[in-house]
Parts: structure tokens; C-alpha cells; sequence
């Protein structure tokens, strides 16, 4: 399985990982947390590596939220995660998140978690959130810590957009015949929910940042609160260098104007959008919108446009799509902090 999961990497798109076994400084050690916490240097992590505060921010994400048990059990944040993705459209997520869930309840349905329909009351009523809570009304939540479901909501905003623009659609690795794929992700669902990891220990990679106004409703748990927060400062520093201000002022007007609903089917929104930039801004400006609102739209010829405009190199790619999926994650986290001030 390990040596299956690193020849998946090499489905990475658009930009070179770095490899487990050539990673040094901080690069090794999120490698060395995600084997130990998550049983695996997942791809959807890895391939933020060429930037890797971008990496660690990621990483953070993903384990103070989810990997984390706090007063929501695992089986209950993994609905979240798999909701959230089958709303974006993601099917990386979707499938590896819904395997997950199913290891911690079996008998779970698949269908069941995409739609909603649970025997479970709180996963059913956790699913219906989590399919709404990227819309500027999201549902009413159901009991329990809502930093803990509303951090994961947010990480798979983020998430979401990475995996599709950089993964294929499915996390198996390549060549695996159908015959096995059931078997392999019913392995690689085990190891990840495997171990128990030690709260706020990845945090420690992160500097230490204040908790965004969008992310208020997280101040009642330090570990989310410090983790969400390091991650939005990690990301804003990585994309310093590629985002121009008329870029980041295109970008977040846009998302200020939203209301969660998917844009298209059609690109002519996002080249109308961009027409009002400068020359040299456009390919810049292009991929930052596509990965915010539309990042199944996203084809190699924009990150080559962008690669050409900006000469820029991976971790400019990086920087550039993590810092408008943070975006887009801040706006939703953002309609999330309405419905929380008893919550957190």
C-alpha cells in the first residue's frame, strides 16, 4: 500500500511534489506527522510541497480539524468532509472520505452520506449541515462543538479546490484494477483512521498569527482557533509574491458580491470578470478566479498562462491557488460565524 501511495503522487498535476524520501526542514516534518497521524503523505497534502508553508498550513487544516477527536467523534466530521466535497463536486474527496466514514460505521451507505439519508438522527442532520454550509444560508446546525464541524466545513472548502485542479478524480493509484479498488480503499481507510493523534501538535508549525474575523466563531476552541488562524497567516505570506492587488481586489469583490451558488456552465463569467484587468495581470487573474469558483474549470493552459505572464515557478502556483481557495474558505467561514454565536 505505501508503495502504491507514493507512486501516487506522480498524479499530481501542474506542479513536481517533493518526494517522501528527498523532503528535508519543514517539508519532512509534516511528512513525518502525516505518516504518523494520517497513515499516509496523502497526495492532497503533498502537492502543496513545492511551497511548504502553504504545506504546513494545509496539513494543519486537515488534522486539528479533522483527525483530531474533540467532542465531535470522528465518524460524525467525516460525514462533514465527505458532504462538503460531494456538494463541490470533488469525487477525490468524496470516495476517500466516504471510505473513512464508513470504516468508523460500517454499514454506512454511500448514497446515504452523499444525500443526507442516515438511519443515524445527528448523521443525517450533520450531513443536511454540511451539504448546505457553503451557501450564504446554511442549514441549522446539528448539536455539539460547532468550531469543530464548522473547521472541518472550512478545511474542505479549501481542500476541495486544491484536490481538483492538482488530483485526477479518483485517489487510486494508477493501474489498480476494479476488481480490487473496494479492497485497496477499504486499506487506506484504515490507516487513516487508525491512530489517535496528540491535539494541537502540528500547530507548533505554524507561526503564531490572530484568528481572522471570519474564523471568530473558533475562538472558544484554541486548537481550531490557532490552527485556522496560523494557516490564513501561512498561506497569505506564501501567495504575497504572486497575488497583485488588483488581483486580490477582483477576487475578493467577487466573492463579496456571492452566495455560494456554482458559477457557469460556461468560462465567459470568469473571462468577462478578468477583462478589466491590465495585460499582465490577466493570466493571474484568470487562475485565482477559476480556483475560487469554478476549479473543475481550471485546464493546464491556464497554469501555463500564468507559469508565462509571471515566470512563475511551483511554489508561485501555490501560492497563488491556495491563497484564493483560502479565500473563497474565508468568505464561507465567514456566513458560518451567523450561525454561531452560542456555539463555539
Amino acid at each position: 500500500m505505501a508503495n502504491g501511495l507514493r507512486r501516487s503522487l506522480a498524479q499530481i498535476r501542474y506542479v513536481s511534489p517533493v518526494m517522501p524520501g528527498t523532503a528535508d526542514g519543514l517539508v519532512a516534518s509534516v511528512y513525518a506527522q502525516a505518516e504518523q497521524d494520517f497513515g499516509m503523505v496523502a497526495p492532497p497534502i503533498a502537492l502543496h510541497s513545492p511551497a511548504p508553508s502553504a504545506l504546513a498550513a494545509s496539513w494543519a487544516m486537515l488534522r486539528e480539524t479533522l483527525l483530531v477527536t474533540g467532542q465531535a467523534d470522528r465518524a460524525q466530521k467525516e460525514v462533514v468532509a465527505a458532504g462538503v466535497s460531494a456538494v463541490n463536486t470533488c469525487p477525490y474527496c468524496v470516495a476517500v472520505h466516504t471510505a473513512a466514514a464508513q470504516e468508523l460505521v460500517p454499514g454506512l451507505d454511500a448514497a446515504g452520506i452523499s444525500s443526507g439519508n442516515l438511519a443515524s438522527a445527528l448523521l443525517k442532520d450533520t450531513a443536511m449541515w454540511a451539504r448546505s454550509s457553503g451557501l450564504r444560508e446554511p442549514a441549522q446546525p446539528p448539536p455539539g462543538n460547532f468550531a469543530e464541524l464548522a473547521g472541518v466545513a472550512v478545511t474542505f472548502q479549501y481542500l476541495n479546490r486544491m484536490v481538483t485542479i492538482f488530483l485526477p478524480e479518483s485517489p487510486l493509484p494508477p493501474m489498480t484494477p476494479k476488481a480490487v479498488g473496494g479492497w485497496v480503499m477499504g486499506m487506506l481507510a484504515s490507516a487513516m483512521t487508525g491512530s489517535k493523534p496528540v491535539p494541537g501538535a502540528s500547530v507548533d508549525l505554524l507561526g503564531k498569527e490572530p484568528l481572522p474575523e471570519e474564523f471568530s466563531w473558533a475562538a472558544g476552541d484554541s486548537r481550531i482557533a490557532a490552527a485556522l488562524a496560523g494557516a490564513a497567516g501561512a498561506i497569505e505570506v506564501t501567495a504575497a509574491p504572486a497575488v497583485t492587488p488588483p488581483v486580490r481586489e477582483l477576487v475578493t469583490g467577487r466573492l463579496h458580491a456571492w452566495d455560494g451558488r456554482p458559477m457557469g456552465p460556461s468560462r465567459a463569467w470568469a473571462d468577462e470578470a478578468v477583462a478589466g484587468l491590465d495585460k499582465a495581470d490577466r493570466p493571474a487573474g484568470l487562475l485565482a478566479i477559476l480556483t475560487a469558483f469554478a476549479p473543475h474549470q481550471v485546464v493546464k493552459a491556464d497554469v501555463a498562462g500564468f507559469r508565462s505572464a509571471a515566470d512563475a515557478a511551483d511554489q508561485a502556483v501555490i501560492g497563488l491557488t491556495a491563497w484564493a481557495s483560502m479565500a473563497a474558505a474565508r468568505t464561507i467561514g465567514s456566513w458560518l460565524r451567523e450561525q454561531a454565536p452560542d456555539r463555539a
